[in-house]
């Protein structure tokens, strides 16, 4: 593997955490080699790792990028993350309000509710 892709792995791990990363790569297959690749270089060993701005602010920029553009599915992910990269619950509630304005209410609002369900997930297992 490349430098990129190893850096990319490091990011990835200390973003998402060891055991969200070993469960992935558990699931990859021949069919999805070529794209876990793909993300693994150029989101985390390129944009990730980059020193140009904060992990807080790619984690509030991440989620309103996601909510914005109705992909809903890894917004429970980079919530979990943000326990990672430092970005609070008001980060998130001000990129979701953004998000309101220049995006829509209804997307914001499906991503609120797919943060407090996850937040709530986080505490409950922190409460173990």
């Amino acid at each position: 593997m490349s430098d990129r892709y190893d850096n990319g792995m490091k990011v990835r791990r200390s973003v998402l955490g060891d055991a969200h990363v070993d469960r992935a790569e558990a699931n990859k297959t021949d069919f999805d080699l070529a794209f876990q690749s793909l993300i693994t270089e150029s989101a985390w060993g390129t944009v990730w790792a980059s020193d140009g701005i904060s992990r807080r602010e790619r984690s509030m920029i991440t989620l309103a990028l996601l909510a914005a553009t109705g992909n809903f599915e890894e917004i429970p992910m980079h919530i979990r993350a943000t326990a990672r990269t430092g970005a609070s619950k008001r980060d998130v509630l001000e990129a979701f309000q953004h998000v309101a304005i220049y995006a829509g209410v209804p997307r914001a609002n499906h991503a609120l509710k797919l943060a407090k369900a996850t937040y709530a997930e986080m505490e409950a297992a922190s409460d173990d």
